[in-house]
């Protein structure tokens, strides 16, 4: 309706009723309402030609996880006799050996998860396991689930201070025997026999690190006294592809300086690509009386550096770390 078509209907309105009438047409004229109508048509066609379009791709994509979630049934059932007898001997190992056989099924069907070395992991006694720490430590979560279903016993790690802080993780933690690091109780750990994981570079290698692998240790060595605290040999590890999988922002200023400043571990974290993961375990660096900390720490941290110039191409690349899932034999880089 024109704007003189309203004029005159509102002058010639003869009653209430006729008077409330030409002021809704009025108003539907300048709020465009019945433009409105059109689109909202527009976007009913649209919806009715697009949905089955949607649930066509959905639908096969729940069938996915549908299987995924069966095969990560087997992966636990293949194991029912050890998870019986785990939790006829205590509830707590039952409870890690079931969410062990959960991980190793993920780490099998997502990463083709792999270990290469596992037999320089010692069945009873002590050892410090030293890793490189990625944007997210699924590796490490994947090397403990099968050091406990292989080896029967669980690993001890040290973790960040934040980590005990996050809302709900108490538990977990104390189930997994995750301690927040000072050198007294790491040396308490492995003198009781148990095996303890650490990474050196920890958070500030997590955030700042990227897809050139550099090693973030600085001038740590508390690792390497502890050893030598606790006479128990080194064994040094890092997993192919770790950083394809899940990576940092971290190396932006902004996030650095809030790191920096406030200790706040917050850089975002982006991924979860399915590329092929393998954790490859170097020879283990015997306990020597005679080297002190700041040279056991430069061994080691050449050991793993050492791993990493061996198994990882560099810079990593994520379309070639998920073409990788379909080679099924490994070649040394």
């Amino acid at each position: 309706m024109s704007d003189s078509g309203n004029q005159s209907c509102l002058m010639g309105a003869e009653d209430t009723v006729s008077f409330l009438v030409c002021v809704f047409h009025t108003w539907e004229d300048w709020a465009g309402l019945g433009q409105l109508e059109d689109y909202l048509s527009v976007l009913e066609y649209l919806l009715w030609v697009f949905t089955p379009l949607a649930v066509v791709f959905i639908l096969p994509f729940l069938i996915v996880i549908l299987l995924y979630l069966s095969i990560l049934f087997l992966h636990v059932y293949k194991r029912k006799n050890q998870l019986r007898e785990a939790y006829c001997n205590n509830l707590w190992d039952g409870a890690r050996k079931t969410l062990a056989t959960l991980w190793d099924g993920h780490g099998a069907i997502w990463h083709g998860y792999e270990i290469h070395g596992m037999e320089k992991i010692p069945d009873k006694g002590p050892a410090l396991i030293v890793y490189y720490h990625g944007a997210i430590p699924i590796d490490y979560y994947y090397f403990l689930a099968n050091v406990i279903i292989q080896k029967g016993r669980p690993c001890h790690s040290v973790a960040d201070h934040f980590l005990f802080k996050v809302p709900g993780f108490k538990l977990l933690l104390e189930v997994f025997s995750v301690i927040h690091g000072p050198q007294e109780e790491c040396v308490r750990a492995l003198r009781s026999g148990h095996l303890l994981g650490i990474s050196p570079g920890g958070v500030r290698e997590a955030l700042f690190s990227d897809e050139t692998y550099p090693l973030l240790w600085g001038k740590r060595k508390g690792f390497a006294q502890v050893a030598i605290d606790s006479q128990v040999p080194v064994i040094p590890m890092f997993t192919q592809n770790l950083r394809e999988g899940f990576r940092s922002l971290g190396t932006l200023r902004f996030f650095r300086w809030l790191y920096e400043r406030f200790r706040l571990p917050i850089a975002p974290v982006y991924g979860g690509f399915p590329v092929k993961f393998r954790t490859f375990l170097g020879d283990p660096i015997p306990y020597d009386p005679n080297v002190n900390a700041a040279e056991l720490a430069e061994k080691v941290q050449q050991a793993v550096q050492s791993l990493i110039d061996q198994h990882q191409q560099i810079p990593g690349n994520i379309l070639r770390a998920l073409l990788e899932r379909f080679h099924t034999k490994h070649k040394d880089h």
